[in-house]
Order: C-alpha cells, then sequence, then structure tokens
C-alpha cells in the first residue's frame, strides 16, 4: 500500500510557530507548535530573536515529519507561511542573524517617517499602495549598516543578506541558498510596486538602503528549489511561500473578487479580494492599504486590506483588567439573553482609531448607559462594538477598492461566537460564513499554493473545494433598523474625534500663549 501524499506547511507567525501537514482532501493533520518571544527593550522598539525563529520553525518540522511517518503519510513539497514586514540581517557564512530582528509592530522611525511623508505619501500611494506609515524595514537596515559594526563589515565583506522572515526561511530551507521574497510579503514592506512586480527603488535609496542588498522578487507560488537534507531530515520542493494573512485567505476559500475575509484575534483584518485590477481608488483612505492577495503563473491579484488594532483583546482587556466579565465565553453568553443593546455604544480604540480616520489620539468608550442598563445589554454593545468597527473596514475597502463585498468568511479565536457573527451580519447586511479549523487556515491555503499546479489539486478552485462550511449567519435585520444602528454609531465614533480635535487644538493655543 502506497503512502498518502500530503505537504508539509509551515505557519511562522508573531508569537508562535506551527507546522503541520496537509493532504488532498484538504485534511490538516500532524499539528506541532512552540511559542515565540517578542521583546521590546525600549518604548516603540519590538524585537524577536531570528536565530531562535528558525530553531523552533525546524523543531516543530521535526515534530511533524516524525508524525507523519508514523501515520503512513509522504511529504511531497513545502509550504511556508510567514508574518509579514519583520526584517532580519543576517551573515551567509555563519548562517546566524547578526542583530535582533525588527518586528512588524514597531514603530521606533515614525518621527524620521513622519518627516519624509509629505514629500513621499502621494508617490508611495500610487505605486506601492500605502503610505510612508510608522515604520521601515529598509531605514532599520540601513541604520544597522551605518551604526553597527559586525553588520557594515559583513556588508564590506559581501557576506551581508538582507529580508522578511520568508527570506530568512528561504535562505536556510533551500539547497538554492538564495536571498529571495515573495509579493505577500514584499507588499508589506513598503517599497513594492504593485502593478509591475518590481522594487520602488527610488524610495528605498532615499531611505539610504543599498538597492543591490534587496531579496530577489519571486512568485508566492513557485520553485523555491528543493530542502536541505540536513536541515529537515528531508529532500522535497519548496513550491510556496506567502504572508500568513493571505495564505489564510486561500485556506478560507476567498479567492474571488467581492469576497472579504475577517479574521479576528488580537485584532480584526478585513481583507477584500478585488482580483487581478489593482484597486481604482488606492490610497483613498489612510486605514485602507492594497496588497497582492496572491501571484502565481505570472498574475497578481490584490486585495484592500484594513483592520481594527483592538478587538480580541478590548475582551481580554475588560475581563482581565476591568473584571466585568470571568472571560471572552461569558460575555458572548450573556450577549446572547438580549435583543439589542438599548442605544449602549462600545468604541473598541484601545490604541487609537484606522476608520474612518487614522487616529492615534482617539480612546476607548463605553456610552449611553443608564441605572436600567444591565450586565447582558453591556456584553452584547461590547460584541456590537466590535461588528461596528469591522462594518466600518469593510465600508472603507468598498470605497478604496470600488468593489462590492458580497460575502464575508470569518476565522479566528472570536468567529467561534454566535453572537457577534449574528450581529455583524445584520450591521454589514450580507451573509457570514464560518469555515471549520479555520485556525488553521494559513497552512491549509499555503498548501493549496504549493499543491494546485497538479501536485495535489489542478486548481486553487479546485482545491477550495476541500474547504468546509460550519455556519452561514444570514441578516435579518431590515435597512431601515440597520441605518439608525449605523448612524448610532458613526456618530459616537465622530463625538470621539471631535473630542480629539479639541483636545489638540486646545494643546496648541495653551503652547502658543
Amino acid at each position: 500500500m502506497t503512502n498518502k501524499p500530503v505537504i508539509l506547511a509551515i505557519d511562522e507567525g508573531t508569537s508562535g510557530t506551527r507546522a503541520a501537514t496537509v493532504a488532498g482532501d484538504g485534511h490538516v493533520s500532524c499539528l506541532e507548535y512552540l511559542a515565540l518571544q517578542v521583546e521590546s527593550p525600549r518604548p516603540g522598539v519590538v524585537e524577536q530573536d531570528a536565530n531562535a525563529i528558525l530553531e523552533r520553525t525546524i523543531e516543530v518540522c521535526r515534530g511533524t515529519i516524525a508524525q507523519a511517518r508514523r501515520e503512513g503519510q509522504d511529504i511531497v513539497a513545502l509550504a511556508i507561511a510567514t508574518q509579514r514586514a519583520t526584517a532580519v540581517l543576517w551573515d551567509t557564512h555563519s548562517g546566524r542573524a547578526l542583530v535582533p530582528a525588527m518586528v512588524w509592530q514597531d514603530t521606533r522611525y515614525v518621527d524620521e517617517l513622519a518627516e519624509l511623508a509629505p514629500q513621499w505619501d502621494e508617490r508611495l500611494l500610487a505605486r506601492v499602495g500605502r503610505p510612508v506609515g510608522v515604520r521601515s524595514l529598509y531605514l532599520w537596515a540601513a541604520r544597522h549598516l551605518r551604526d553597527t559594526p559586525p553588520v557594515a563589515q559583513a556588508w564590506r565583506d559581501r557576506r551581508l543578506a538582507f529580508g522578511t522572515v520568508d527570506s530568512w526561511l528561504l535562505w536556510n530551507f533551500s539547497q538554492r541558498r538564495e536571498c529571495v521574497t515573495t509579493p505577500t510579503n514584499a507588499t508589506s514592506a513598503g517599497a513594492y510596486v504593485l502593478a509591475e512586480h518590481r522594487y520602488y527603488e527610488d524610495w528605498v535609496a532615499a531611505l539610504g538602503f543599498p538597492p543591490e542588498l534587496l531579496p530577489a522578487l519571486r512568485q508566492d507560488a513557485d520553485d523555491f528549489g528543493r530542502t536541505r537534507p540536513e536541515v529537515l531530515g528531508i529532500d522535497v520542493p519548496i513550491l510556496a511561500c506567502a504572508g500568513d494573512q493571505h495564505a489564510g485567505a486561500v485556506g478560507l476559500g476567498c479567492l474571488d473578487r467581492g469576497q472579504a475575509m475577517c479574521v479576528h484575534g488580537t485584532g480584526s483584518f478585513v481583507d477584500l479580494i478585488i482580483g487581478p485590477e489593482p484597486p481604482v481608488n488606492s490610497g483613498l483612505l489612510a486605514g485602507s492599504l492594497t496588497m497582492t492577495a496572491r501571484r502565481q503563473n505570472g498574475v497578481s491579484h490584490y486585495a484592500v486590506e484594513t483592520f481594527v488594532a483592538t478587538t480580541g483583546s478590548a475582551l481580554n482587556w475588560v475581563c482581565d483588567k476591568l473584571k466585568w466579565f470571568k472571560d471572552a465565553r461569558e460575555i458572548s453568553a450573556l450577549a446572547a439573553t438580549a435583543t439589542c443593546s438599548q442605544g449602549v455604544t462600545f468604541v473598541p480604540a484601545l490604541t487609537g482609531l484606522r476608520v474612518p480616520r487614522m487616529e492615534a489620539g482617539a480612546r476607548a468608550s463605553l456610552t449611553g448607559v443608564s441605572m436600567a442598563t444591565t450586565q447582558a445589554e453591556i456584553a452584547y454593545a461590547i460584541l456590537e462594538g466590535i461588528a461596528h468597527s469591522v462594518a466600518s473596514c469593510i465600508e472603507a475597502d468598498e470605497q478604496a477598492s470600488g468593489v462590492r463585498v458580497s460575502e464575508l468568511v470569518v476565522g479566528g479565536g472570536l468567529a467561534g461566537s454566535d453572537p457577534l457573527l449574528r450581529i455583524q451580519a445584520d450591521l454589514i447586511g450580507i451573509p457570514i460564513r464560518r469555515m471549520q479549523e479555520a485556525d488553521r487556515a494559513s497552512l491549509r491555503g499555503v498548501a493549496f499554493l504549493a499543491g494546485s499546479s497538479g501536485l495535489l489539486w489542478q486548481s486553487l478552485q479546485e482545491a477550495r473545494k476541500t474547504t468546509v462550511t460550519d455556519a452561514v449567519f444570514e441578516p435579518v435585520l431590515d435597512a431601515a433598523q440597520r441605518a439608525r444602528r449605523r448612524a448610532l454609531w458613526h456618530a459616537r465614533v465622530h463625538a470621539e474625534l471631535a473630542h480629539v480635535d479639541q483636545f489638540k487644538q486646545d494643546k496648541q493655543e495653551a503652547l502658543e500663549t
């Protein structure tokens, strides 16, 4: 009897790294996981040990490979999904990272970048789909080239490599030992010309980064060489490498124009697939970023992404710090007993707002509370605040892309809350689809990319047929009720923005007097 062919899939995230196998029926098995440390030695600085990322990723892969052998599985390829926009500098002779990796949450250069924004934002939005922003991998690397002797010496000796985590893992895992990256990762790094599959070298040069240090661009589904047996113990082709969020969209079956995905984690990310044409209003809203959703067979598909920074973390805050509820499950259970919030509104802006405008100074609020307000109504309002925030993200994505959302597919921890998804469907007015094993979507999706050219499936569409719907939540609220509830939400958000504006004005007047 022949062994069952499977793809070894890696999902290297910020807080942990996973490996599993994915079979032709879409089933994910032999899962191994190890946590990763994130350090913040001073405000604005967020770092990880890239060597530890590599070591733990190898460890989970070896565990999965051992499980697969015991279960009679035959690993036929490797596929890799990684956290995006986390940068690594390493020595190609020793194979070791020279400095801590700069994590995508890092904002140490926010002031320097703000000075460049007036000159560069318009050009960047038109070409790379995002403004200067609050972090830059290239500025980080340029500073190390200038200020860190081991990095500068490695560069002079032509033994320095730079890239995101995908570049780091591919260099270590592939027999080719090439420094490469893929569009779903390069997009988030902030210098990738979306429509032309190349770097915006003028911007890179303006940051003081040498263009010859840029990783070579490949596709998300591509031939990355064969694995090094001395590292993983297997010799198979590496056929896909993608950013975790985009791999997740593929794994949830979001491939078509008009499909949107929302993954609820610490925050909630909303990606609207718009197909092979770039969005019509790229850069219209600062909080909506144009992304490469995937690139294969020489064709890029795009998405518009907006996110709410604090949703899952807002529930943790309410439970752990305020002690209003035992846990998120209690919030969901109580919310299910209420029919509405009775005018109570929760805005989960614990670290500021992104829509309707980028405003870091905005704060969370719980308003509309009276003596008659019940705990169940507050629970309902908390979930409704998350649902309103996601609805605003979808509206922003629709404005930026010119594409109407036809369906929202959800994943992540909070997607397990039926009350949240019912409220979500009512506020957006479209069906909400929750998939089975949504928490493994990135693993499944990157395997789909690797195996959809005839290895396990003939196409991504065929691979998608293996995904299974857990539940569909249809809207029941009529248009007038929906409009009233959305209007109240917008009024509360605009009141908070007006408060921020007044605070800024008072502060400026105080400085002038």
